[in-house]
């Protein structure tokens, strides 16, 4: 399939000693039309899959303004993931194309696909990751007005940025942009409600996300450049550290390798890239269809039989700790007010005990989750986010007085919760899935261009490309198990940076100034776009 050619296209440089391989095939009508096809299939089938899940709850739909504002909501979203999909996911087929390892266009294609196999096998485990640095209060009130002012607000800014780099062909990350956007919205809430703008995130995650973003490309530097100095003591074969001639594919078992590793690069990247929009679909359908998406009506029984278990061991556990102390009227503003600001008090365990009995009632009453009435779910939804999101937080907290069987018990109650709450549909993924692998075959070229020949002063050898893919796909993956989200974008361009380095080939500091001026300036600059968004949003909505 040819690339879908956006305006503006730039061609690689053709010097003598860099010159690049054909990325120009043209516009084939046939490709735009299956294109086009099956992104009218996804649409329509995001529409019957919530018309569907709506349906089986038996909720009377007396108004279209809602479902209205969740498909420009969820239109936004899966435009997020494809601009994620051409922007990042060029830097995974770089190497084979500059390799002549794969033709561009089957290159694309290619990693695509696995993009698309990589998000429909992946956990869940990061996007709930992302959700997290959110503030919980707009958070526990998606539906309202903040709440769509705050998912329009960091979408859109992570959509402008991500489109404003690879206008110029910078490889500047997505997980970046969106992270600052986050931020951003977080520190624009807090300001907008008379709060210390610091208040309004969740530093602890953003520190432990940041580290892993700071250190990712440090890392493909590194191991990049040491994997290549080791491969060329351990594989004396010369024709693994040549450079392509001509239009001639490398050696079968080379090209092997360098396929092999730009599948795994793409897998991974659609594995961790693709959970960050599947978060931020989820508190859309949250906010705007509560009843078929608050809570996980597919549990089965068994695990309700567990919540049940793990409820009354973490509530004789909290009552313990709040013994003495009475909480007169609602529980919720002084567990919230703990989540917000992290400091225990008086009224933070008597609280939270009352919380997780409220809730573990509410679910006995009604036997199973499937069985509860509309109205109440959104409530009980609110009430196990903000228990889990406590729970989490004394966990971390050293103040928190709990030993070790007592750490274990709340723990085992947070996975339930968590269970009943975090949860992702399959046409979620789906959809994501759909979305990351279209944009990898549009727009791809100029950061290909970019990565594959104005990093170093020499052609891309195929041990370099093997060895900054190999980097890439090992970091991605550890990440996803830890469930951090990472950059696809430093991680490969770091690495090939090292390898460049490792070689002696020299790098092209005017490119490389320009990349690290993306990367210092894309946390600041989307906290300052989705900043201004929201509060455009807010006054709007």
């Amino acid at each position: 399939m040819a690339e879908l050619a956006l305006p503006g296209s730039i061609e690689p440089a053709r010097g003598p000693a860099h010159r690049g391989p054909n990325l120009d095939r043209g516009f084939n009508p046939l490709a735009g039309i299956i294109f086009l096809g099956v992104l009218g299939a996804a649409l329509l089938f995001v529409a019957y899959s919530i018309y569907a899940d709506v349906d089986a709850t038996g909720t009377r739909i007396t108004s279209f303004v809602p479902f209205i504002l969740l498909f420009v909501a969820l239109l936004i979203a899966l435009g997020f993931e494809f601009v994620n999909g051409f922007h990042d996911t060029a830097n995974a087929v770089a190497t084979v194309i500059y390799t002549r390892s794969l033709p561009a266009h089957i290159a694309v294609v290619w990693s695509g696909l696995f993009n698309l196999f990589g998000v429909l096998l992946s956990s869940g485990a990061v996007a709930f990751g992302i959700v997290s640095l959110l503030p919980v209060e707009l958070i526990l009130q998606v539906g309202s007005n903040a709440g769509f002012a705050m998912v329009f607000a960091l979408l859109i800014s992570a959509i402008i940025w991500n489109l404003g780099t690879w206008w110029f062909g910078l490889p500047a990350s997505s997980s970046h942009t969106l992270i600052g956007s986050i931020i951003g919205v977080g520190i624009t809430n807090a300001l907008l409600r008379g709060r210390d703008g610091t208040s309004g995130v969740d530093w602890g995650k953003a520190t432990e996300i940041g580290y892993a973003l700071l250190l990712s490309p440090l890392f493909g530097f590194l191991l990049a450049g040491i994997l290549l100095l080791a491969l060329r003591v351990v594989v004396k074969n010369a024709a693994l550290y040549a450079e392509p001639k001509g239009e001639q594919p490398p050696p079968w078992w080379i090209r092997g390798i360098l396929v092999l590793t730009c599948t795994l690069v793409s897998f991974f990247h659609g594995s961790n890239d693709g959970q960050k929009g599947m978060g931020l679909i989820m508190l859309i359908l949250i906010g705007t269809v509560p009843t078929a998406y608050a809570l996980n009506r597919a549990m089965p029984t068994t695990q309700v039989e567990r919540f049940q278990a793990d409820s009354k061991a973490a509530s004789d556990v909290i009552a313990a700790k709040a013994a003495g102390y009475n909480v007169l009227g609602n529980p919720r503003p002084a567990v919230t007010l703990y989540v917000s600001q992290h400091k225990i008090n008086e009224g933070t365990y008597p609280s939270l005990a009352v919380l997780v009995a409220d809730i573990s009632k509410q679910v006995a009453q009604h036997g199973t989750i499937a069985k509860m009435p509309a109205e109440v779910v959104g409530n009980v939804r609110n009430d196990m986010y903000l228990a889990s999101e406590a729970i989490r937080f004394l966990m971390k907290d050293k103040e928190n007085d709990l030993n070790a069987a007592e750490v274990k018990t709340l723990n085992a109650y947070k996975g339930s919760l968590d269970n009943a709450t975090k949860f992702i549909p399959g046409w979620v993924k789906i959809v994501v899935a759909i979305a990351l692998g279209l944009g990898t075959m549009v727009g791809w070229k100029r950061i290909v261009v970019t990565v594959g020949s104005r990093i170093g002063k020499t052609h891309l050898t195929y041990a370099q490309g093997a060895c900054a893919e190999i980097t890439a796909a090992a970091t991605i993956a550890a990440a996803d198990g830890f469930g951090l989200p990472v950059s696809t974008t430093h991680v490969l361009s770091s690495g090939i940076a090292g390898t460049m380095a490792a070689n002696g080939s020299g790098l092209q500091l005017a490119t490389v100034r320009n990349i690290a001026l993306a990367w210092v300036l894309t946390l600041p600059a989307a906290m300052a776009i989705s900043g201004v968004l929201y509060w455009c949003f807010s006054r709007l909505f």
